[in-house]
């Protein structure tokens, strides 16, 4: 007989993870399923470990499984927290340093844990709403297999399961750039003519040995100083295929060994290494569902309190612009509160099947801002409870009532919208 889940995840990357958790602790039998030998995604496979934003103006506004999971690493790595507090602070700044290799494991835990199944080295390769249940075919290493979902969450960043649903998805024509995440060593930036090697980048520029987005367009003394670390654009790349994103992996190697042999060849810099690297380019922007509601600019910068909101976001408007040449950083204004809608996270046309992740309905200048780890974390745990819900009850997400979704999340340690009151900015006072 088909083996049959209340609830399938898809991708365990930063939504996966809580999503896949938060089902099984409602009692779901729930199965994780993630292409990679780890779960995390972007915090881990992709290198990006610094999540982020869980505070806004020195207020916590996403807890949960996430959060807990974050937290439980850093402190198992020896690690320390920022000061939140400190609010005006560059954002970059409240971040939380966390170890992959340390995060990865307790995702591990936390997941197997909660009573979930995690699958890992698999993917959905078939996925079909019958009128009363989801069939779906996953490809492993050991062949096909078959099995039933009541409800499925899609975690994989690009909408995967719904393209294969046969329900629609949209990409931009410019979309944002890729990065590869390293981390180089072997120098003394103090014993280095910057200015000569900032020359030597130019002629490479002009010669084509080096791209001009290669270093994002950073001033060479900058790329050196944050020793390469989220400095490099991959520009021109898609994730939202097997060949898309082969085409974006093979783009961010030859990238990271162009630099490599420029920077081998100047003066104080001929014994730079790579320390670290992250397995897989890293992609911004890939593929949109239709939702029921679409999370515009003017919604997220204006802090809409959608009445259906089950998680905050924050993070300032977060741009790479498509041809490399630098970020497009807007700061949203002081006590805005971003929101996520229920109705942006369900694609239309489809039967008990939640999104959480970047792959949610918005635009491209709120989607740079709500696509960060944190706001993945919150809506993948908003996800895993109208998941089970939907399936405990027997109706779909959207008929859901929405005290019963935020008790659940509330019971959970997450944070609601309106559970958080900013107070105004103290008047300074003047001579």
């Amino acid at each position: 007989m088909t083996p049959y889940y209340d609830v399938v995840v898809a991708g365990g990357g930063t939504a996966g993870g809580p999503a896949a958790t938060q089902a099984a602790r409602l009692g779901a039998r729930t199965l994780l399923v993630e292409k990679n030998g780890a779960l995390g995604g972007t915090t881990t496979v992709a290198g990006v470990s610094l999540p982020g934003l869980f505070h806004a103006w020195g207020r916590q506004v996403i807890a949960g499984i996430g959060w807990e999971a974050v937290t439980r690493s850093v402190r198992e790595a020896g690690l320390r927290l920022p000061d939140f507090t400190q609010w005006e602070q560059p954002h970059h700044r409240l971040q939380v340093r966390v170890s992959p290799a340390v995060l990865a494991a307790v995702l591990d835990d936390t997941v197997v844990g909660s009573g979930a199944e995690l699958l890992l080295h698999a993917i959905v390769a078939e996925a079909a709403w019958d009128g009363a249940e989801w069939r779906l075919t996953l490809a492993t290493k050991d062949g096909l297999h078959r099995i039933r979902a009541g409800a499925v969450v899609d975690c994989t960043g690009d909408a995967d399961v719904v393209a294969l649903a046969g329900l629609p998805r949209s990409t931009r024509p410019r979309r944002q750039p890729g990065t590869i995440m390293v981390r180089l060593g072997g120098y003394d930036l103090a014993a280095i003519d910057v200015d000569a090697v900032q020359a030597a980048h130019d002629d490479a520029v002009r010669s084509g040995d080096l791209l001009p987005a290669d270093l994002a367009h950073n001033p060479v003394a900058k790329f050196l100083r944050v020793r390469g670390e989220n400095a490099i654009h991959v520009t021109g790349v898609q994730g939202g295929t097997s060949r898309d994103k082969t085409a974006a992996e093979v783009a961010g190697r030859r990238t990271l060994l162009r630099i490599l042999r420029f920077l081998l060849r100047q003066p104080g810099l001929e014994r730079v290494v790579i320390e670290s690297w992250a397995i897989e380019t890293g992609i911004r922007e890939s593929w949109t569902i239709d939702g029921h509601a679409t999370i515009t600019l003017d919604d997220y910068a204006g802090g809409r309190a959608w009445p259906d909101a089950l998680s905050y976001s924050f993070y300032p408007i977060d741009v790479h612009r498509p041809d490399g040449d630098g970020i497009d950083i807007r700061p949203l204004a002081y006590g805005t509160l971003p929101t996520i809608p229920r109705a942006a996270m369900i694609p239309r046309g489809s039967s008990r099947l939640v999104v959480a992740g970047r792959a949610i309905s918005g635009d491209q200048e709120a989607s740079s801002a709500y696509r960060v780890q944190a706001s993945s974390m919150a809506m993948g745990q908003s996800a895993g409870v109208m998941a089970a819900r939907a399936v405990d009850r027997g109706g779909d997400v959207l008929d859901l009532p929405l005290d019963l979704i935020r008790g659940d999340l509330r019971a959970h340690g997450a944070i609601l919208p309106g559970d958080v009151v900013v107070p105004p900015l103290p008047i300074k006072e003047t001579s």
